[in-house]
């Protein structure tokens, strides 16, 4: 070590760093070398990240009144086609540039528009100038065709760089506006990574919901699609977002028969509007989508704030009115938590968390909608007493729930050392580690199955909750009847973690959730209500891995001292056929967990080194999700004629010498 601590390393020189080090990018070239920083990464969110910036441009022109109809077109090859008849981008020589064309301007170098000073565009979603240019940056292959004063100018690029001078293809009578064709560089995005038909289709009829005065057209070639959406679709919701949210809740019950939405104005010459539309169904995990200037804002922002201000101030003012004294204590996630809504709003010179737009940050956006929506809810629930009763009602159940939850004391473990009295359910044998790692609990039906798991579980580590015949089926219940449920109140106070939006994974008190039911058909209806609840009621536990299904035996199969249990009849013919083949072999079934011996049962299904157990997951696909979500709608639900239609459609494939009489 050098006595001088200041001394620079030997192997340093001072030509290493010096101003030769410093690298300028210029033109597209920042946007390639870091596209994280521009459109958010390099992955499929980010690929159609591209097509928003592009649509963005032209609901835009939609907006600003200039175009009533935008074409979207995806082609073979991951090529994307957006056409509007708006204005269209300027091709006159630009006066900074005299030597180039302003559209080559507008697609060649960032921030560069005509949306920084408000005069060509009131309200728009394009802010900074990097929109167009990005996609042009990040794409092997664009074309523009532009068509201003009836006649038709084309300009190709590629990856960003200029590939020939504006062409003036010819005079076009009956064509106006942009068409922007491009294809994602797969230099940046990998060859893999494709456009999803779903996904735009989506896009598109959303951006038909957000503005009532355009027409949106899908194409997309049919050898593109794999699932159900359509080749071709046409858009146009005069209704706006209402239309959007009558379609979403169809006809599901809600707290109201109509529910709150509107269109506001903001006060001032072009100072924007508001739209939103609101709903409140009885059974539902909440679904919420923000827009500015039709961007998505999918993290909220001060829009939702002006929204959840307005909302929970209107409540309480109508709680004050009619003489409801626990209205006072009404908050915002009481109203919002589980209802269905959609916001957008039109603002000048909005302000955004990032260039991918996530968040919306302007200061003035919350106090524009609060004072729109404010008087127009108001009205809303004075104007129908019953209405407002109704979802004023509704409001201070889930606040009386959540109350209830904050009362309640945190759960510990009981441990030999502690002398504290601990709010766990009396029929509970809990494990005596305090550490939730490595720990299990295990449901299991009824006393008698009870008392041999309690005899069979290691007590360090596993912990023992029997359950009285069949639970509560959640997914038909209302609220109410769920709380009053002594057996799912029990079980909801062993886990401690809560439920539904105040489901805290972290606070689970054990590592592993284990339903441990006989095998058989009533067994296996017990372990389907259970699971029903854990996928209404913590759905988080289920995504992160912690709910299991324990796999007890059906069969023990005997031949002299030894002895092999079977799972099902397949598994016990399989025996048959190989370890005991040619013996005599004495079959004994266990008709429940209850007829086996601790010995037997800690063998089977609780030892962790011999037993076999099923992890119960939840796809990770929203599509997927959704459809899970359905059927257990259908199937659990309170609607009986769904599970007729169901069992009519597979009673067919049913065969008839595995059912288990």
């Amino acid at each position: 070590m050098p006595d001088d601590l200041f001394a620079a390393p030997q192997s340093n020189t001072a030509t290493d760093y010096n101003a030769a080090s410093i690298e300028v990018l210029e033109g597209l070239e920042p946007v390639r070398r870091r596209p994280g920083m521009y459109v958010g990464g390099t992955d499929e969110r980010a690929l159609h990240h591209l097509a928003a910036e592009v649509l963005d441009n032209a609901m835009d022109e939609a907006v600003a009144g200039h175009a009533t109809r935008i074409e979207i077109s995806l082609e073979p090859g991951n090529r994307l086609t957006i056409i509007d008849n708006g204005r269209g981008i300027p091709v006159d020589p630009h006066p900074k540039f005299p030597d180039k064309s302003a559209l080559e301007v507008i697609l060649s170098t960032l921030h560069s528009g005509g949306k920084f000073d408000g005069k060509a565009y009131a309200t728009s979603g394009g802010l900074h100038g990097v929109g167009v240019s990005v996609v042009n940056a990040l794409s092997s292959e664009t074309v523009v065709e532009v068509a201003r004063n009836k006649t038709l100018y084309r300009q190709r690029f590629s990856r960003g760089i200029t590939m020939g001078p504006l062409e003036q293809v010819g005079p076009t009578a009956n064509r106006r506006g942009t068409a922007v064709s491009f294809v994602p560089d797969d230099q940046i995005f990998g060859p893999d990574l494709h456009f999803k038909p779903a996904r735009l289709h989506k896009l598109a009829r959303s951006k038909a919901y957000l503005f009532a005065g355009v027409e949106i057209r899908w194409k997309c070639s049919a050898e593109l699609i794999s699932d159900d959406t359509p080749v071709e679709a046409v858009f146009q919701f005069p209704g706006g977002l209402a239309d959007h949210l009558r379609e979403q809740i169809a006809a599901r019950e809600c707290a109201t028969a109509d529910f709150f939405s509107g269109t506001q104005d903001f006060p001032g010459e072009n100072q924007g509007r508001v739209e939103w539309a609101v709903s409140w169904p009885l059974w539902s995990d909440g679904s919420y989508s923000w827009y500015c200037n039709t961007i998505p804002t999918p993290d909220g922002g001060t829009h939702e704030a002006g929204l959840r201000a307005a909302l929970v101030k209107g409540i309480r003012g109508y709680g004050e009115l009619v003489g409801q004294k626990k209205a006072r204590e009404i908050t915002a996630d009481d109203i919002m938590t589980g209802s269905e809504l959609m916001l957008s709003v039109f603002i000048r010179e909005p302000q955004f968390q990032s260039q991918t737009k996530d968040r919306l940050t302007s200061p003035d956006a919350a106090i524009l909608v609060e004072k729109a929506v404010r008087d127009h809810f108001d009205h809303f629930l004075s104007n129908n007493t019953e209405r407002g009763k109704a979802l004023l009602a509704y409001v201070v159940e889930r606040m009386e729930d959540r109350l209830a939850r904050k009362a309640e004391r945190e759960v510990k473990r009981k441990t030999a050392t502690s002398a504290r009295k601990l709010r766990l359910p009396g029929k509970l044998t809990d494990c005596s580690s305090d550490d939730p790692k490595g720990t299990e609990i295990f449901i299991v039906e009824g006393d008698s199955a009870g008392g041999s798991a309690k005899q069979a579980r290691d007590r360090k580590t596993q912990a023992i909750l029997p359950i009285r015949g069949k639970i509560l089926n959640v997914a038909s219940a209302t609220a109410a009847k769920i709380g009053a449920n002594s057996e799912i109140a029990d079980l909801i106070q062993a886990l401690g973690c809560g439920t539904r939006k105040d489901c805290v994974p972290d606070n689970l008190r054990y590592e592993r959730i284990v339903i441990m039911t006989d095998a058989d058909v009533d067994g296996a209806h017990i372990a389907t209500l259970l699971m029903t609840f854990f996928f209404q009621e913590m759905p988080e536990l289920v995504r992160r891995g912690h709910l299991y299904l324990a796999q007890p035996p059906l069969y023990r199969l005997t031949v002299g001292a030894k002895s092999l249990y079977a799972m099902d009849d397949a598994h016990r013919a399989e025996i048959e056929a190989g370890p005991f083949k040619g013996k005599n072999v004495d079959v004994s079934r266990f008709k429940g967990l209850g007829e086996m011996n601790p010995m037997q049962l800690r063998e089977t299904t609780m030892d962790p080194k011999t037993r076999q157990m099923i992890r119960i997951t939840l796809p990770q696909e929203y599509e997927e999700r959704a459809s899970v979500k359905d059927l257990v709608d259908r199937l659990m639900g309170n609607n009986p004629a769904h599970r007729f239609a169901f069992i009519q459609e597979n009673a067919a494939r049913v065969d008839e010498d595995a059912i288990d009489a």
